[in-house]
């Protein structure tokens, strides 16, 4: 691989200032606006793949596009299927941010820019790593396949349609995704587990129009109120999530996987400090790290209702809604959660409102193999570029189209990240080291290799 790595110290800037010109196109997918944008991001990747040597094409679905790629056949080798995404989280609030979100810029060895880690900069460090081998090397060790969507930030409705239905074009021996992070700085991670995900929105209405307090309080239901008390119904104060049978499906913990997440080097005060936080609070009976990684949970994800101005204005608004979300642990189903949870917001909802729940994008959660030879590869690969070993962890977040490839393709996936858990993957100032660019590049470089050998 000497020739490879010559290949990646030479062409290293030139990595970074395609990456910005990704990073400069504001493809968020949850904005119509953006659809433009969304398209171009889109293109973009494509006409990277076919510049490199890679076989590519723009598919256009329901919702935003598929980028495909394929690269050469290679007879006789493994086959990797890299998924990955070019959209991107919107970047309210605004005003937080030191730098504008689409204008990327270094500071102190960091890129900062909406899409850096999440998931432009880590899906593009598969991308450079092929055109290293193709350039350096005039061929691949392997086979591969690229598969990046438009629409993760959204629930990916499109492409798990699009994997159900293209089975053998997606063909492969193993996935490889990059869209989470290492466990500490330094610290190389193989995720093993994700948990899954449902989401709703709850809306209250009451009267047709703000109501005056001192009049009509006390003789109509506020809606406000009432979607406070369905929320305070939805999980008590030992963290334990209401809804009913919410539970029946969860594995329990073993000893053993206790163990391993216990071992690991997390400390309890660094975290707090590191989130800005005084305590943590979650299900009683479980660590933080087992909270994060391997239990289920329930979040208000946004609430909106009634005057929000300076000062006062005593009224009864009209209506309240409320954005939630589940992590879910493997084993449990969206879709009997979806139903215990209509059922106990009905229950909840006190008379003289309207109560409406619309779901949003669900996903089963998924745990790897460990015996996995792939998950062997990957971690000679982690170790090549790292140089440390690399830990086994399981991530909170979810990625929604991951449990659709492994079940559809019945491969294994390495979820390979390069990131850091403070990236800020959602939030202002999102951003990714840059010294953890070049290593994912490294790292993916090695980790062709070392599938090639399985």
């Amino acid at each position: 691989m000497a020739g490879v790595e010559t290949y990646l110290e030479e062409h290293a800037d030139g990595f970074l200032k395609e990456l910005f010109e990704l990073l400069r196109i504001p493809s968020v997918s949850a904005d119509p606006a953006h659809a433009g944008d969304i398209a171009a991001a889109g293109q973009w990747v494509a006409d990277k793949l076919a510049g490199i040597g890679v076989k590519s094409e723009v598919i256009p679905t329901k919702g935003h596009p598929i980028v495909y790629g394929e690269s050469e056949r290679v007879e006789g080798a493994p086959t990797v299927l890299v998924y990955g995404h070019y959209d991107v989280q919107p970047v309210d609030p605004l005003d937080q941010w030191l730098s504008p979100p689409f204008e990327p810029e270094i500071r102190e060895g960091r890129i900062y820019a909406r899409g850096a880690t999440d998931d432009k900069g880590q899906m593009l460090t598969h991308v450079f790593s092929a055109q290293a081998w193709l350039a350096a090397e005039g061929r691949l060790p392997l086979n591969l396949k690229y598969l990046i969507e438009g629409e993760e930030e959204v629930g990916s409705a499109a492409l798990s349609e699009f994997v159900a239905e293209n089975t053998d074009k997606l063909a492969c021996d193993c996935i490889v995704v990059s869209d989470c992070c290492q466990f500490a700085p330094g610290q190389p991670a193989i995720t093993c587990g994700l948990r899954g995900i449902v989401c709703f929105e709850i809306t209250v209405q009451g009267p047709d129009r703000d109501l005056h307090s001192g009049s009509f309080g006390g003789s109509v239901t506020n809606p406000a109120v009432a979607l406070s008390r369905i929320l305070s119904g939805l999980i008590d104060d030992n963290g334990r999530i209401q809804v009913p049978g919410f539970y029946d499906d969860v594995v329990p913990l073993t000893e053993l996987e206790r163990k391993q997440m216990a071992d690991l080097p997390f400390d309890e005060k660094e975290y707090m400090e590191q989130v800005g936080v005084s305590d943590t609070w979650g299900e009683a009976g479980f660590t933080s790290l087992e909270r994060r990684w391997a239990r289920p949970t329930f979040d208000i994800n946004g609430l909106t209702s009634g005057y929000q101005g300076a000062g006062a204005k005593t009224i009864i608004p009209d209506r309240a809604s409320a954005k939630v979300s589940f992590r879910l642990v493997p084993n449990q189903s969206p879709e009997a959660i979806d139903k215990a949870f209509r059922e106990i917001v009905e229950k909840l909802a006190l008379p003289g409102v309207k109560v409406e729940v619309q779901g949003m994008h669900g996903a089963p959660g998924m745990l790897v193999p460990l015996d996995s030879p792939y998950v062997a590869a990957s971690s000679k690969a982690l170790e090549y570029a790292f140089g440390r070993a690399p830990v086994m962890t399981r991530e909170g977040g979810s990625i929604p189209v991951v449990a659709t490839l492994h079940e559809e393709l019945g491969a294994d996936t390495l979820l390979l990240g390069w990131g850091q858990d403070d990236d800020n993957t959602h939030s202002p100032n999102e951003r990714f080291l840059l010294a953890d660019f070049y290593r994912g590049i490294q790292a993916s470089a090695k980790l062709w290799e070392e599938i090639a050998k399985v």
